[in-house]
């Protein structure tokens, strides 16, 4: 594929910038973050400062005014760093949390919200996943009751990405209670240090340690009236149209991991000498590698094109889905063959690889299991009518 089909001169000047950005102030830091468990908040600061998080994003709100492709080169570029985790907290600040404030979002709220998370003063998450609801997010239990002045949280929410120091969460609840499904659910702009929000912990994961993850409970917490976000009883329609710039940024940042893991695993297979000959000079090795390069190329390929639809203004669901499937499950393939290919060594905390492998594995749960994309596929297609 052709990349310049996608990709500008400007383009390829952004990718450079991030580039000396990760090798100089990234790189270095990956592993220490990794074993301190997060990542630090100042790289959300950088960022902001360095105008990459708000490359997509007006330029009336400290954004760059740039097409969604200047996404694309962010997290491709992020994916060098050496902590995945980065890619995701970044991710869900650009791309998860924040465009519902673009879209639905009062001047207010854009303000107060949306422009101090472009700087990188604010650092966001988003509140969909409960105990109970995780793919089924018609089954939210978090109930936002009127209250004279505003609005009355009661609820539970879990494997919440920077939910552990984020200063806003963009928050879906159930405010009907009569209506079931996904009837009667709104958005809220929600304040942190707002009484009764709770973190109640940081999560251990198998993978992306350097995110972090939370559980948060709210108690009773009152929160204003112009805490909505959007129009009440649209929540659930406005966070389905949020998941698909979700799943697609997932899409983008798998691959390139993959792109990099597979690297790794080639040139260890070069310098790695078996039965007098390198590694990779075994056919089986070779042509699964070549498998392994060409699903990659197909997969980057369908996203690449289902970006520039989305770019365009386009809702291609379907498309999405395919995306987001085809992606993380062939990166996940990556990174399982690239440390079968390393062998003992690759099972060894002191390469890569076994980072990648344990990192990447989320990706086919987090913003809709591979089940829920072939569901969203499948009824694409009519197979239920």
């Amino acid at each position: 594929m052709d990349e310049k089909l996608f990709f500008t001169e400007e383009h390829e000047m952004l990718r450079q910038s991030v580039r000396e950005f990760v090798e100089r102030e990234l790189v270095p830091h990956a592993d220490e973050w990794e074993a301190e468990g997060m990542f630090p908040d100042w790289v959300f600061r950088r960022l902001g400062e360095l105008g990459y998080l708000g490359l997509h994003f007006p330029e009336e709100y400290g954004g760059g005014g740039g097409d969604y492709f200047t996404n694309i080169v962010l997290m491709e570029e992020l994916a060098k760093c050496g902590s995945f985790g980065v890619n995701t907290g970044v991710a869900v600040q650009i791309g998860m949390a924040t465009p519902p404030i673009l879209a639905f979002g009062t001047e207010e709220q854009k303000r107060k919200y949306l422009v101090p998370a472009i700087r990188g003063e604010k650092i966001a998450c988003l509140g969909i996943t409960e105990p109970e609801a995780g793919s089924d997010v018609a089954s939210v239990k978090t109930y936002a009751e009127k209250v004279p002045g505003g609005w009355k949280v009661n609820g539970n929410k879990i494997f919440i990405t920077n939910g552990y120091r984020a200063d806003f969460m963009t928050l879906l609840a159930r405010t009907d209670r009569e209506k079931k499904g996904y009837k009667g659910m709104s958005l809220f702009l929600v304040d942190s240090d707002t009484p009764g929000y709770i973190v109640s912990r940081k999560l251990d994961k198998v993978g992306q340690w350097s995110s972090d993850t939370a559980e948060i409970f709210f108690q009773d917490m009152v929160i204003p009236e112009e805490a909505l976000l959007g129009e009440e009883g649209r929540g659930f329609y406005n966070i389905m149209w949020e998941l698909q710039g979700e799943r697609l940024i997932v899409a983008v940042a798998v691959i390139a991991i993959a792109e990099v893991t597979l690297k790794q695993a080639i040139d260890y297979g070069r310098e790695r000498i078996q039965f007098g000959k390198p590694v990779i000079k075994n056919q089986a090795i070779a042509h699964c590698v070549a498998d392994l390069a060409t699903e990659l190329e197909a997969a980057k390929s369908l996203t690449y094109i289902t970006a520039w639809r989305y770019d365009r203004g386009e809702y291609p669901v379907k498309e999405i889905s395919m995306a987001k499937l085809l992606a993380t499950q062939v990166a996940f393939r990556v990174c399982d063959e690239a440390m079968q290919f390393m062998g003992g060594y690759g099972y060894m905390m002191e390469y890569p690889v076994q980072k990648a492998w344990r990192d990447m594995r989320v990706s086919r749960i987090g913003g809709g299991t591979d089940e829920i994309m072939r569901e969203i596929i499948a009824t694409s297609l009519g197979l239920y009518a």
